[in-house]
């Protein structure tokens, strides 16, 4: 009778290791830790894999980048800061590092644009010297909540050191430049008006943000 029940505990002993086994595989390397860099600036990054198919990430990216452009014949300097932080679902869908990814990211993307013309220029058909425009200036915005969409890859689970890519789009809407002012109080409101709406056609590329990043960290 001992002996029957000692077999009968090594049974069962043994199903339960075989049920829970991929459980603790599924377990190794479900969270992470790592950085992540790209075209929505550099940040941290964390994730939790709770499935072979489905995990959650967040992650918070911060950049600042200045370039100059042209806009109907005035050289602008522009500078954009890049602050986000988002939340996304990753499925996927064959079990292994292959990603699609779907969320939202709180948008705190901005620009500025500043002109100091050094000689006459056109502003709604009217010339205008320097001293009467002084310097232009202009902030850019766009919307506080912003979904997005992407495909990656993260590696298969397990523990140690992760590399992956990601690429998408951040769907953040229309770019809007509420104001331009100028300090030398020279151009008439209309002729300032018709350029801040023709800057601001020039900056509405971006209504559709292109998202690449690359992603480092440590799978525990």
């Amino acid at each position: 009778m001992v002996y029957l029940r000692w077999n009968m505990g090594c049974g069962m002993a043994a199903a339960a290791l075989l049920i829970a086994a991929p459980a603790i595989a599924q377990d190794e390397g479900a969270f992470r830790l790592g950085v992540t860099g790209g075209t929505l600036g550099i940040g941290p990054e964390a994730a939790y894999r709770f499935s072979a198919n489905a995990g959650v990430r967040t992650n918070a990216t911060f950049l600042s980048i200045s370039h100059g452009f042209d806009s109907d014949d005035i050289e602008y300097d522009g500078k954009v800061k890049l602050r986000s932080a988002g939340v996304m679902l990753d499925v996927f869908p064959f079990g292994g590092g292959f990603f699609v990814s779907g969320g939202a990211r709180i948008n705190g993307n901005k620009g500025r644009a500043v002109a100091t013309p050094t000689a006459a220029v056109e502003i709604n058909g009217t010339t205008y010297t320097p001293a009467q425009i002084g310097t232009l200036r202009g902030r850019a915005e766009t919307k506080n909540f912003a979904p997005q969409l992407t495909l990656g890859f993260g590696g298969a689970m397990g523990r140690g050191f992760y590399f992956g890519t990601e690429g998408g789009a951040l769907f953040q809407g229309r770019v809007r430049l509420p104001a331009l002012t100028s300090s030398g109080n020279g151009v008439g409101l209309a002729d300032l008006d018709a350029e801040r709406a023709d800057l601001e056609d020039d900056i509405d590329d971006y209504k559709i943000y292109p998202i690449v990043q690359l992603r480092i960290g440590y799978r525990f």
